[in-house]
């Protein structure tokens, strides 16, 4: 594959690992996963609200959870964030308001462009 993309998805995958290795497996050389998720808040009292939440919220959710690292499940599945953006959707600080956007490779290195709120 030239590319894989998640949209919204990754909150809510049983085994996000899993995911992240399929998508690292099928992958051509040179190609890229992008992203764009809700994850884990950049405060120390939203992350405990999301780890609050996420005791109730996926099986009310379909399976979605606050406040994933999804970012830190990237590198773990052997992929390189080369373009990140952060923002507020809302712009109201809420367990749920935190997304990235972004490019990934499989490969070392690190982000070279992040931008935005949160």
């Amino acid at each position: 594959m030239d590319a894989v993309v998640f949209a919204l998805v990754l909150c809510s995958v049983r085994e996000q690992a899993t995911a992240l290795a399929e998508a690292v497996r099928v992958l051509k050389p040179g190609g890229q996963v992008r992203f764009l998720e809700h994850v884990r808040a950049d405060s120390a009292g939203l992350v405990r609200a999301q780890k609050l939440l996420d005791v109730v919220w996926p099986h009310l959710a379909g399976g979605c959870h606050a406040g994933r690292d999804t970012l830190t499940a990237l590198q773990r599945a052997g992929l390189t964030v080369t373009w990140m953006e952060r923002f507020l959707l809302p712009q109201a600080r809420t367990p749920f308001s935190f997304y990235v956007l972004g490019t990934a490779i499989p490969s070392s290195g690190g982000v070279t462009r992040a931008g935005g709120a949160g």
